[in-house]
């Protein structure tokens, strides 16, 4: 598919635009230099083609700009989306007029071969369209746009999709599998997506807090109609709220983080075995229960944990006894340094997103849980005994059973549980939640 970048010096609005081409709040919008440092895309549209749009870091060649000691990273990032792009839109601050800055970028963008074209940002009424005349100085097409009041949007995607290679070959593929990397700071997040894909995709750093924002790394295995086709998301560790100032970046990188989990098909759950299973760990693992998503625990970091004399007996037991809720997910151990079990990851995600799918035949099922009752009474409730009749699965993603019994009043959470752990021994669903709601079965009247 197409790239179509926006880029420029910090703080000249290229998030607010990037979220305003979406149509969706994507990328993390703040009035603070630096706030994105890695490569934001998301699959849009412009004037009927396809294309992915990516937001960069601001490019900044002087650390005092930003104070941030990822700049040089941030801006390395950059310059990889100018070099994966067909069109790149080099977005300027109209109001601050040309800088040193914005004169530097678009000079090493024009050199890159890349077309371009500039977007003089801040343009929000048209008695300040004038402003962005200033910048037709370096022989591009500009065009003045407001990303607050949505202002020029449509002359500058048209003259971005003019600048596209001819159509052919971009059709949108089958959606992609959504996987959210999920965990604490320095979990190794980033790193495990850098090792699968075996390229320098996002930004990591022993710094805590690098990744800021939810970002979207496209994967794929193999080719043609038979690929099986991923969208990585790297997120944000995962800080306790009593870290976090309200205004803080670190708020709106939780709440990108808790959003990317909400509309993840499978979560991957990064843990690191040195450490052990955390409080915060468990906190993490409970939004991802609350959002009933399919999951898979990756205990990383596991040469140095086999150093330490961890074994994975050990590990998987202390996992347990923190979060018994997860006992569902599969556990992989796996290092980013050697790529041990790197491959196995990727099986982990595949059956939990087969097993969160899962059709269950009602034949199969009924009989599965009759057995179960036959088995195991459930236990005597004020002198009555639940009576289950007949069950029904009413959706995937996330699995969810409706079970028909004389009185829901009458179960028990262990007995529920009971019931739950017999219909995974039979169907498996590893890696995928299972919610059972009970109902009372009407009455049959006389005469119906």
């Amino acid at each position: 598919m197409n790239v179509v970048s926006l880029v420029g010096r910090p703080n000249t609005g290229k998030s607010a635009l990037f979220n305003r081409i979406a149509k969706k709040r994507v990328a993390i919008v703040f009035d603070q230099p630096g706030v994105t440092r890695d490569r934001v895309a998301r699959e849009v549209e412009l004037r009927d083609r396809r294309v992915m749009l990516v937001d960069t870091g601001g490019i900044a060649f002087d650390r005092r700009v930003t104070n941030d000691p990822l700049d040089c990273e941030t801006r390395a990032q950059a310059e990889l989306a100018v070099g994966d792009s067909a069109v790149c839109a080099i977005v300027v601050d109209a109001r601050a007029g040309i800088t040193p800055l914005d004169a530097e970028v678009i000079k090493r963008v024009r050199e890159s071969g890349v077309p371009c074209v500039i977007a003089a940002n801040k343009c929000d009424t048209a008695d300040d369209d004038w402003r962005a005349g200033e910048f037709e100085r370096f022989g591009l097409e500009v065009f003045p746009v407001s990303a607050e009041h949505g202002r020029g949007i449509e002359a500058l995607g048209a003259s971005i999709v003019s600048k596209l290679p001819p159509a052919g070959g971009e059709e949108t593929a089958e959606r992609p599998l959504r996987v959210a990397v999920v965990g604490r700071p320095n979990a190794g997040k980033s790193s495990y997506i850098n090792r699968l894909l075996n390229a320098p995709r996002v930004i990591v750093s022993e710094v805590p807090g690098t990744t800021r924002d939810a970002v979207e790394v496209p994967f794929s295995i193999g080719s043609g109609p038979d690929a099986r086709r991923y969208m990585l998301v790297d997120t944000a560790g995962m800080k306790p709220h009593t870290k976090m100032s309200k205004t803080s970046v670190d708020n709106f990188s939780l709440f990108r983080s808790e959003q990317a989990i909400a509309e993840a098909d499978v979560v991957l759950l990064v843990l690191d075995p040195t450490l052990g299973p955390t409080l915060q760990d468990k906190r993490i693992a409970g939004k991802i229960l609350e959002a009933n998503r399919a999951c898979a625990v990756l205990m990383n970091k596991w040469d140095l944990a086999q150093e330490d004399g961890v074994t994975e007996t050990k590990a998987k037991e202390a996992l347990r006894k923190m979060m018994p809720f997860l006992a569902f997910a599969p556990v992989v151990f796996c290092s980013n340094k050697s790529g041990y079990n790197i491959r196995r990851t990727v099986d982990a995600i595949d059956a939990a997103a087969a097993s969160a799918s899962m059709r269950l035949p009602t034949g199969m099922l009924n009989r599965t849980i009759e057995l179960a009752a036959k088995k195991t009474l459930s236990p005597m409730v004020g002198g009555k005994r639940l009576k289950i009749y007949y069950a029904l699965q009413v959706s995937t993603n996330p699995q969810t059973l409706r079970l028909f019994v004389n009185d829901p009043k009458l179960v028990t959470p262990a007995y529920l549980s009971y019931i739950e752990k017999s219909v995974r021994s039979r169907f498996g669903l590893e890696g995928a939640p299972l919610r059972i709601f009970l109902k009372a079965r009407a009455r049959n009247r006389r005469g119906a």
